[in-house]
């Protein structure tokens, strides 16, 4: 199926989006969508015939515990809502310990890398298998990027990417931004992973920008294409003609005017690209006004993405049943895992082989988003703390590792600082107080007295 030039739908640039000229479909993050309803601005780029395909980031595929029944069905019903051809998640793991640890739920806040190992492409092929058989629309994977580098690993990037397309028959989502970021980060050559990935597979492509600090290249969403990676889109436009090409952008966003621009950039390098036609009734690709498919290759991607032709996404009803991870690839994986994990988020000791210096890049930049976040979901915080909330924040996120969503982190956030004493403005201590007692609901557990303690000394002080 093809989708043409596409953009990331994000509520911020919702009327932007719905302005631009040439956009023929959009992507839209799952879990910021209601299971029963649509905002209106994807309501009317539906009713104009934009495609909307749902984006999920807190699957977790990748990790170590199977996937959960509850988080598949609600990415069901939104791709049911939406009417999409497909749904759309990453080779990450998102969480980690558990039961198959016998240690604290960690939550990472964000998207890590799995190990490339045997292991961890049983454990991932059984779990893309389970969330096939549990959407009811071909699933595609994303690639990540990463800061750090898992030691003993067994494939290249695009050797493990064969091997799942080909024992799950799923989709590839190919991120060129993401193929750059391993290539600053890591070493990880994007023309070699582009040779060792079955192109045909790839049902689009994601392109971003980002920004390089200290020799580290942070894949922000923030900042402009940069020129290397129109590189690598180009490199990946010679081998195949993909289906689908979306610009994301999910902070810092520019004027309209500057993403019709990086729009043009992308049309632009898919033409300049595309290898000569071979003769007078081919037909151009997304590169070209037409968005239409060209190519024996663009054909079979666009037939796999559909569910069509040879190793097509299909349901579980079609396909031979999945077998189970061999004995101890989970355990393992869930203990590798969780050890990096929290040596990130809790400050535990870095397991063996991994670049220190790498994983306090790693630490501070979750650490970051976990703010960035916070700061979004519950907007009150920064307003009552003003310039003093990020510093509160890092510091109450140092050592304490994240448990539940962005929200509960918000409400943790909050606890902490009356606990402490904080704010020290009396009349901001007041606003934290009733915006925490306002949301909190029951009082967690073995902390409540002290809150309760807390809460009433700012009331008396009034």
């Amino acid at each position: 199926m093809e989708l043409g030039i596409g953009i990331g739908w994000r509520p911020e640039i919702a009327d932007e989006v719905e302005a631009l000229a040439g956009i023929d479909w959009v992507e839209a993050v799952a879990e910021n969508l209601c299971a029963d309803h649509l905002p209106d601005s994807l309501v009317r780029l539906r009713e104009r015939g934009v495609r909307v395909v749902p984006h999920g980031v807190a699957l977790g595929l990748g990790g170590a515990d199977r996937p959960d029944p509850v988080r598949l069905a609600s990415l069901a019903a939104r791709a049911e809502l939406l009417g999409t051809p497909l749904v759309t998640e990453h080779i990450a793991f998102v969480r980690a310990g558990g039961p198959l640890t016998a240690s604290p739920r960690l939550e990472a806040g964000h998207l890590l890398p799995v190990p490339r190992t045997r292991d961890a492409l049983d454990v991932l092929c059984e779990n893309v298998r389970i969330a096939q058989d549990s959407l009811p629309v071909p699933l595609a994977l994303e690639n990540i990027a990463a800061l750090i580098a898992w030691p003993g690993e067994e494939l290249t990037e695009g050797q493990f990417l064969a091997e799942l397309v080909e024992r799950t028959g799923v989709r590839l989502l190919i991120d060129v931004a993401n193929l750059h970021t391993n290539h600053v980060n890591l070493g990880q050559d994007p023309a070699k992973a582009l040779d060792e990935l079955p192109v045909e597979a790839i049902a689009y492509v994601h392109v971003a920008g980002g920004v390089e600090k200290n020799g580290v290249w942070h894949d922000t969403h923030a900042h402009p294409v940069t020129a290397p990676v129109l590189d690598v889109l180009a490199e990946l436009r010679s081998r195949v003609d993909p289906p689908g090409v979306l610009l994301e952008r999910d902070d810092a966003f520019p004027p309209a005017g500057e993403l019709a621009g990086e729009l043009d950039a992308i049309r632009a390098t898919l033409r300049r690209a595309a290898p000569p036609t071979r003769g007078p009734g081919a037909a151009p690709g997304v590169g070209s006004a037409s968005a239409s498919a060209s190519g024996s290759a663009s054909a079979s991607a666009s037939a796999s993405a559909s569910g069509e032709g040879p190793g097509r996404a299909v349901r579980g009803g079609d396909r031979p049943p999945v077998a189970p991870a061999p004995a101890g690839a989970r355990d393992r994986t869930a203990v590798a895992q969780a050890a990096l994990l929290s040596a990130l988020v809790a400050g535990t000791p870095a397991p063996e082989g991994f670049d220190h210096r790498r994983l306090r890049v790693q630490s501070r930049a979750l650490a970051a988003k976990r703010a960035d976040v916070v700061a979004k979901v519950a907007p009150e915080l920064p307003e009552i703390l003003g310039d003093g909330y990020r510093a509160a924040f890092l510091a109450y996120a140092d050592g304490r590792p994240m448990s539940g969503g962005y929200r509960r982190d918000a409400l943790d956030f909050a606890e902490h600082v009356l606990i402490a004493g904080g704010p020290a403005d009396p009349a901001a201590r007041r606003r934290l107080t009733y915006w925490w007692q306002d949301r909190a609901g029951a009082r967690p557990p073995r902390r409540g007295t002290r809150l309760i303690r807390a809460a009433r000394a700012v009331l008396v002080g009034r």
